[in-house]
């Protein structure tokens, strides 16, 4: 299990991420009594601009910088810690 726990995580993390893009299926999957995040967001787009839309859209972005930055600052400590010249 612990050499497969990266692949599992990182594999997650993609399918959460690219979750948020697959509005059509959403759309499609789902009934009219359940809300996901990109449905509610599509169709408040549709409707009106809210400030909440625009707040989820907001944190997804910062979300997804920080853990860019976390995993660059990871990679880094590594080469160094292991002397690999870049």
């Amino acid at each position: 299990f612990p050499l497969i726990r990266p692949g599992m995580i990182s594999g997650g993390l993609f399918a959460f991420g690219t979750s948020f893009d697959e509005v059509v299926v959403a759309l499609f999957l789902t009934g009219a009594e359940q809300k996901t995040v990109p449905r509610q967001m599509w169709s408040g787009i549709r409707e009106q601009i809210s400030p909440t839309i625009l707040a989820v859209a907001t944190l997804l972005i910062f979300m997804s910088v920080c853990l860019l930055v976390t995993l660059e600052i990871l990679r880094r400590r590594n080469v160094r810690i292991r002397g690999i010249q870049e």
